[in-house]
């Protein structure tokens, strides 16, 4: 282990006891903010601190074995222990460099994950909800909730678009990676003469906003239209303008929301949905410029530049 690394994980260590510490004072306990902000350092401190720890134990063994080589009779037990233990000590080190990456401070929020049919028609549609029942699978082995905000059924089965909102602790760090086009050949379930056809999809993953931090929408700016849900849901759904389309007329970007039963509560997930869209819009915007900024900085490398 590199000496840098060991030191950073030394203060780590000295961190957590603080952190004990903290959560126990009077004055963090009636905070509920202050002791919600350590209680999460306190987390990732003990996660990182429980792997060195380890790598403390690991690192004496190999030492204790180190010593046995000079008894005759114990030195092949020692040769095994010094193998395992250098083994099981590089695996530790890289997972150890891996958890002192700085982190993304949206990991750890709740996601919009938005599922759309692309090229390929109703198995295009049969993909996507493919798609969607993986995510959902996956988010309840990882103990998290999933409800749909809304969604465009096809005819054939599958979707034309979802969005599923996945809460959780890690849920958007877990699931950011899976954004972009997602594309399967099979023979599908509309094919009548067997031939294989190339389906895509795109994913949006997008944090859910953090109502400290979140856009501020101007009520001036946005169209609220209702309407009448569609699909399932009994007489109720059926007989009233429940359904929910939220408008921010400044970039065109919609979202609409036909779960719940009470237009409420569907235009409060609608402008959650709508808001994700617009930070997302904004940290795309200022990654581009970035990159430009930084192309413009380092230039092409070329004899010409």
């Amino acid at each position: 282990m590199k000496p840098f690394v060991r030191d950073t994980l030394l203060r780590q260590r000295a961190r957590l006891h603080e952190l004990d510490a903290l959560l126990s004072a009077p004055d963090v306990v009636d905070n509920m903010e202050r002791f919600k902000t350590l209680s999460r350092e306190h987390a990732d401190a003990s996660t990182v601190v429980e792997v060195f720890n380890r790598y403390l134990q690991r690192e004496a063994d190999l030492a204790s074995a180190t010593e046995m080589l000079g008894e005759a009779e114990m030195a092949d037990m020692a040769r095994e222990e010094i193998d395992a233990a250098q083994a099981d000590m590089a695996q530790l080190d890289t997972d150890l460099q891996q958890l002192l990456l700085p982190k993304d401070p949206d990991d750890e929020r709740n996601a919009f994950v938005e599922i759309r049919a692309g090229t390929g028609g109703d198995e295009s549609a049969l993909f996507a909800g493919d798609l969607a029942r993986l995510y959902t699978r996956y988010a309840e082995r990882q103990g998290w909730q999933v409800e749909a905000v809304s969604e465009s059924p096809s005819e054939l089965g599958g979707y034309k678009e979802v969005v599923l909102r996945v809460s959780g602790p890690g849920a958007y760090g877990r699931l950011r990676f899976e954004s972009g086009g997602h594309r399967v050949q099979r023979v599908p379930a509309t094919e009548t003469q067997g031939r294989i056809h190339t389906s895509a999809a795109t994913v949006a993953v997008m944090p859910e906003p953090d109502e400290t931090e979140a856009v501020k929408l101007n009520p001036s700016e946005l169209r609220i239209d209702t309407y009448r849900a569609s699909g399932a849901g009994g007489q109720h759904i059926n007989k009233t303008d429940s359904a929910v389309r939220v408008t921010h007329l400044p970039t065109g970007i919609t979202a609409e929301c036909q779960d719940g039963r009470s237009q409420h509560s569907n235009k409060a997930k609608a402008l959650q949905v709508l808001t994700a869209r617009l930070q997302e819009k904004d940290r795309s915007e200022r990654a581009a410029k970035e990159a430009a900024t930084r192309k413009g900085l380092i230039g092409s490398g070329d004899r010409s530049d």
